[in-house]
C-alpha cells in the first residue's frame, strides 16, 4: 500500500475540494421541495464513481430517491467487499442556530461545518477517495462494490426491495459501512452494535374544534394536557419503560461483558459539560455508558398542538401530536415493539379523548462477532495508523438497514466509523474533523489489504 499512501498524501486538498463541493448539494430526502436537489447530488455521487475509475456503474430508478452501484472487480477468486454508504441528509432545522449557512461548507478549527459532514457523506467519500489512490496505484487487493442509496434518513424505505431485486449483483464476502462515531481521536473505537428503533407518532383529539379556553375550559378534556400525562406515564421514577411486555425479550448482557465495556475510557464530567448539563439521567443499576449501548429507550422527538405563534391566543386545542421513538437492543423487535406500544396507548386514554397510534419505521439491533474476519480486518487496519488497538463498543444509534443486509445477503457486517460523538450530527453546526476525514482515507486501504489475506 506505499504508493496508494504516497497519493493519498499528495492529494489531500484535491479530496477535501471535493467534499466542499459534496456538502453543497442540499440532499434532504424528508423533504420534497428537496427532490431536484437530492437527485442532483445521486448524479454527482454516479459521475464521481466514474472519475475515480469504478465499473459497472448504475444508477438504480426507485419509488423514491435514486440508489447508485458500481465496483472493482479484481478477479473472482478474490474476497468481495460491500461498501455501503448514503448520500441523502438530515434537514438543517433549526436553520438560525447554525453559526453559518448549512449547505455553505465552512472550514475552521481543522473541522468542517456543514449538514452531512460526518453523516454521512464525509464518511462515504473517503471511500472514493481511497478508490482512486488504489486504482491509480494499481494497489487495488480484493473485489470492491460500493453501494450508495438516497433514503437512509428516511427508513431505507425503497432499499429492501432493491437488495431482494438484486442478490447476485450485491453478493459478498463482507460488508463494511462508515456511518458511525469513534469513543476519541486518541481512544479508536469499532461499533460492535447498534440499536434497534421504532419510531411512532401519536395524534389525541378531544372536541371537535379549537375552543375558548375561558367558555369551555375545565370541563372539556383538553389534548395536550392529556397527551403530556399519557407520555408522563411511559416510564417510572426509575426511568424505567412501563409498558408491558417491553423488557420480555431484551437480552441482557452478561456481568463480564459488562466488565468488558467498563474498560473503554469515559469521563462522565466531560460528557456532561459537553453537552451542558449538570446531572445525567437514565435506567437506575446501569451507568451511562451501558445506558446507551445495551439498553433500550423511549424519548419523545418533538410535540405539538394548539397556538404556538407571537402573542396570546386563549384556545383549548383539538388536537395533540407527538411523535416517540424507542431505540431497542437484542432480541428486541421493531414490529412486535411497535405493536406492544400501540396497544398500550390506546388503553391508557381516558375516553374523554380519541386516540390514533401510527408506525413511521424501525429497523432491528445488531452486534458484530468480533471474532470475525472482518471485525479483525477492521481491528488491524486502524491499529496500524491510529498506532493502537481499536476497543469494541456498542452505540446508541441505529442503521436499520444493517439488519437486513445480514439476513439478505446473509454476510456480516462491519462498522468501521470515523466520526466523534461530538460532530453534531442531526443538529445544528453537524462537523467533521480534517483528522477524521484524512485518518478514515489512510486507514480503508489497510482494511482492505488484511481482508484479502484472511
Amino acid at each position: 500500500m506505499k504508493n496508494t499512501q504516497q497519493n493519498i498524501e499528495a492529494r489531500k486538498d484535491e479530496f477535501l475540494n471535493n467534499l466542499v463541493e459534496l456538502l453543497k448539494i442540499p440532499s434532504v430526502s424528508a423533504d420534497s421541495k428537496h427532490d431536484k436537489d437530492t437527485r442532483d447530488c445521486a448524479n454527482w455521487v454516479k459521475n464521481s464513481m466514474n472519475k475515480i475509475g469504478l465499473s459497472n456503474i448504475q444508477l438504480f430508478e426507485t419509488p423514491g430517491h435514486p440508489i447508485v452501484f458500481g465496483e472493482v472487480i479484481i478477479n473472482n477468486s478474490l474476497p468481495t467487499v460491500l461498501v455501503y454508504g448514503h448520500y441523502d441528509v438530515q434537514p438543517a432545522d433549526p436553520i438560525e442556530l447554525w453559526t453559518s449557512p448549512p449547505f455553505e461548507p465552512v472550514i475552521k478549527d481543522n473541522k468542517i461545518y456543514a449538514r452531512g459532514a460526518a453523516d454521512d457523506k464525509g464518511q462515504f467519500y473517503m471511500y472514493f477517495a481511497a478508490l482512486k489512490c488504489m486504482i491509480e496505484a494499481n494497489e487495488v487487493p480484493c473485489n470492491i462494490k460500493v453501494l450508495i442509496e438516497g433514503e437512509e434518513e428516511v427508513g431505507s424505505v425503497n432499499l429492501e426491495n432493491f437488495v431482494n431485486n438484486n442478490l447476485e449483483l450485491l453478493s459478498n464476502d463482507v460488508i463494511l459501512i462508515s456511518d458511525t462515531h469513534m469513543l476519541s481521536n486518541e481512544d479508536p473505537s469499532i461499533t460492535a452494535g447498534l440499536k434497534g428503533l421504532a419510531y411512532m407518532e401519536v395524534e389525541i383529539t378531544g372536541p371537535n374544534r379549537d375552543l375558548h379556553s375561558g367558555t369551555y375550559g375545565g370541563s372539556v378534556a383538553n389534548p395536550i394536557n392529556t397527551l403530556c400525562k399519557m407520555i408522563a406515564s411511559l416510564t417510572n421514577e426509575d426511568n424505567q419503560i412501563t409498558i408491558p411486555e417491553f423488557y420480555d425479550k431484551v437480552l441482557e448482557v452478561s456481568p463480564e461483558h459488562r466488565a468488558e465495556m467498563a474498560r473503554a475510557p469515559f469521563d462522565l464530567e466531560e460528557y456532561k459539560q459537553s453537552i451542558d448539563i449538570e446531572k445525567e439521567q437514565g435506567e437506575k443499576g446501569y451507568s451511562t455508558p451501558e445506558r446507551l449501548g445495551i439498553r433500550p429507550t423511549l424519548d419523545v422527538n418533538g410535540i405539538w398542538g394548539g397556538y404556538t405563534g407571537e402573542g396570546a391566543k386563549t384556545v383549548l386545542p383539538s388536537k395533540a401530536f407527538a411523535k416517540i421513538s424507542m431505540r431497542l437492543v437484542p432480541d428486541q423487535n421493531s414490529l412486535d415493539i411497535s405493536e406492544i406500544f400501540k396497544k398500550h396507548f390506546e388503553k391508557i386514554a381516558p375516553k374523554s379523548v380519541k386516540v390514533k397510534v401510527s408506525v413511521h419505521h424501525g429497523g432491528e439491533p445488531a452486534v458484530t462477532d468480533l471474532n470475525s474476519k472482518g471485525y479483525e480486518a477492521a481491528s488491524q487496519a486502524m491499529e496500524k495508523t491510529f498506532g493502537k488497538k481499536p476497543i469494541p463498543v456498542r452505540q446508541g444509534g441505529s442503521i436499520p438497514i444493517v439488519s437486513f443486509f445480514e439476513k439478505a445477503l446473509k454476510t456480516n457486517t462491519i462498522l468501521m466509523g470515523f466520526g466523534l460523538n461530538s460532530d453534531a450530527i442531526h443538529s445544528p453546526n453537524e462537523h467533521y474533523g480534517l483528522f477524521n476525514f484524512y485518518k478514515g482515507i489512510e486507514t480503508i486501504p489497510y482494511f482492505f489489504q488484511y481482508f484479502s489475506e484472511k
